[in-house]
């Protein structure tokens, strides 16, 4: 099956599957990866996590165009743009596309559309960072009048989302409690908690995670932001857990790998605290871990190539 999928991934996925066996027969009962079919499409699922993330170094490490970063641009991209404004010495502004990515996301039909036509304020009004900072106001005004002519659709995992400009869970709302979240400065409050947390990647993650609050950012929305900026390198942050509690997915993933049900009852920091164990042991990252898990869940038995 992995030669099909990936050739070149044969060998990381016979070391995945050799590694999970001997944490569940040595270290660690892991119940749900009992079969080989089972341990097999974890296996393949945990190289797949660690190719979107191959992937994502591959992208920063190219050259860039520049209409990456116009909103106007057919190619526009916020991910490639975040690191073209880092690069720059524009971090406010890169961290804040990745805000704005995340809140929004990328749809599997229409991509980066909603994005873009709030970014780019349909075309007339570019909304960076320093503009609606500092006029939060006037981007909510601006919403009043245009919200239904922006195009696109938040990404499935933000399909909850709504750009009504007066809703206290809409758009407006997400974006002023950012802007007061960050104290009017992304790359401010990034340099704060890094000086606060210490050196440790991971300290720095989980300061930034259990500090962080902002409306409608939920466990996964956190953990999606501050990882994917730590992807990027906009930020020294690296998740040293699976962040369990309040999750969905990786939390049944997570119970059906440790106790054989994705019903089972164990609390999730005990989960978490297994899961970090078996990485010691596999070493593919907590980030991997938790998106792997999660999309392992959903089919256990035969490997389904997830894009998201």
């Amino acid at each position: 099956m992995a030669t099909k999928i990936w050739p070149s991934r044969r060998a990381d996925v016979s070391r995945l599957d050799t590694s999970l066996k001997s944490f569940s027969e040595t270290n660690h009962l892991l119940p749900g990866i009992k079969r080989d079919r089972a341990r097999h499409t974890l296996a393949l699922q945990m190289v797949s996590s660690l190719r979107r993330l191959d992937y994502t170094r591959i992208v920063i490490s190219r050259p860039i165009s520049p209409e990456r970063a116009d909103p106007n641009a057919p190619i526009f991209d916020p991910e490639r743009a975040a690191v073209l404004h880092a690069r720059s010495g524009r971090v406010d502004e890169a961290i804040w596309l990745i805000f704005l990515a995340t809140h929004i996301g990328q749809h599997g039909k229409h991509g980066w559309r909603r994005l873009r036509d709030i970014y780019s304020g349909l075309g007339q009004t570019h909304w960076t960072w320093e503009r609606i900072s500092t006029n939060p106001t006037a981007f909510r005004s601006w919403m009043r009048t245009n919200h239904e002519k922006i195009g696109g659709a938040f990404s499935n995992h933000r399909k909850y989302e709504s750009l009504k400009p007066d809703s206290a869970k809409g758009t407006c709302a997400v974006i002023e409690s950012f802007i007061q979240s960050v104290a009017g400065s992304p790359a401010t409050w990034m340099s704060d908690t890094i000086r606060r947390a210490g050196n440790d990647p991971h300290v720095i993650f989980d300061t930034a995670y259990r500090e962080m609050e902002v409306t409608r950012f939920g466990r996964l929305a956190k953990f999606d932001f501050l990882a994917l900026l730590g992807r990027l390198d906009l930020a020294p942050i690296h998740p040293g857990s699976a962040y369990l509690r309040g999750a969905t997915g990786p939390l049944r993933g997570g119970r059906l790998l440790v106790d054989g049900s994705v019903d089972s009852k164990t609390a999730p920091e005990a989960i978490d605290e297994i899961l970090q164990k078996l990485d010691k042991k596999i070493n593919i990252g907590m980030q991997a871990m938790e998106d792997s898990i999660c999309n392992w869940q959903k089919s256990p038995m035969e490997f389904t190539h997830f894009k998201g």
